[in-house]
């Protein structure tokens, strides 16, 4: 990932090698400010508060959490109080439960004095190969782009987001953002309608910053007018990223997706799903079957931004407000989902 001018994670160990240094994307775009980890319980309010956020960091994030916890208790109860504290913090997104499944599986056989220290290696090894999925995911979208650029006979690609699925949702790259940064960098002439996301606005702050930070051309759309758009001709692809897509090929992702694969399907604009294989759920058979997260709603009656003073907060609404986190987009609706292994039209 770019940040200001430098190559970087969005996920590190800290210096002493027992914690973790993550952003604080409360505060994005408006003050970079990294955090560090020190133990599971900040590590599980950094998930819950959303902190850090998108399936493949919570991941991340949680690993390094359980290996905290171990150096603290690693004990066969130890570890199955921290387990069980992590795998609830958010409930949709499946990466979560993977990364800890992985951890959990690298300690238990040995001695309890063994355990952090590969815990901690296993959280390394998760991070590393995050950024190898997303990498590859990344190559496989940039040719798939670059087809797409061909018939538009070399005229910039206008391609349709929703969230944020970049490098601050996953170690590097991101999923939804790779095809798009190994494009641009290609020298592919590309531009991006970026869905602002209410009620968190993950586009219009975290995506925008980061496609502003790689010199991305973009600009920041109401998550209504993504339809109208599209009847204009104004959208030749959609891609987002996923929390999980099950058995089926259902893919649930953050609310307002299912909309904007409503309306692709309807004017003729191919919708992507990106994904790495540690967000595809086989177990889960089909969308209807995945937990929702409800979240508060304050998160839709207030908006927090920047003012002459500082940062302010102000109510948009009293009235009662219902806050679902995410929806589920039906596999029919998926004309590819683009993985480390290739586009495939079904998982």
């Amino acid at each position: 990932m770019i940040l200001a001018g430098e190559a970087t994670r969005s996920i590190q160990r800290t210096a002493d090698g027992r914690g973790a240094r993550i952003l604080d994307q409360r505060l994005l775009p408006w003050e970079i400010r990294w955090v560090e980890l020190r133990d599971a319980d900040t590590a599980a309010r950094a998930i819950r508060e959303m902190w850090t956020r998108g399936a493949p960091m919570i991941g991340a994030t949680a690993a390094y959490g359980l290996a905290m916890a171990l150096a603290v208790d690693a004990s066969d109860d130890g570890l199955a109080a921290a387990y069980a504290m992590l795998v609830e913090t958010r409930p949709t997104a499946v990466n979560l439960r993977w990364a800890l499944d992985r951890v959990r599986e690298a300690v238990a056989p040995l001695d309890p004095a063994d355990r952090a220290a590969a815990a901690f290696a296993r959280a390394d090894a998760i991070c590393d190969e995050d950024v190898a999925l997303c990498r590859a995911i990344g190559e496989h979208g940039q040719a798939l782009l670059r087809e797409l650029a061909v018939a538009k006979g070399g005229a910039p690609l206008n391609l349709l987001t929703h969230c944020n699925a970049g490098w601050l949702a996953t170690v590097d790259y991101g999923t939804a953002t790779a095809p798009i940064y190994l494009a641009h960098d290609a020298g592919i002439a590309l531009h991006v309608w970026v869905d602002e996301t209410r009620p968190r606005n993950q586009g219009a702050l975290l995506t925008a910053f980061e496609l502003a930070n790689h010199g991305v051309p973009h600009t920041v759309i109401a998550d209504n007018a993504g339809g109208l758009l599209m009847a204009r001709g104004q959208v030749d692809a959609v891609i987002v990223g996923t929390d999980r897509v099950t058995a089926n090929g259902d893919v649930c992702n953050k609310i307002g997706t299912y909309l904007k694969a409503l309306a692709a399907a309807d004017n003729a604009v191919p919708f992507y799903v990106a994904l790495p294989y540690t967000t595809f759920d086989p177990v889960t058979a089909d969308g209807a079957s995945i937990p929702i997260e409800d979240r508060d709603p304050d998160e839709l009656r207030l908006l927090t931004g920047p003012t002459g003073d500082g940062m302010a907060t102000v109510r948009v609404t009293d009235s009662p407000a219902y806050n679902p986190a995410f929806d589920v987009t039906p596999a029919r609706l998926v004309a590819g989902y683009i993985t480390e292994r290739g586009v495939l039209s079904r998982l």
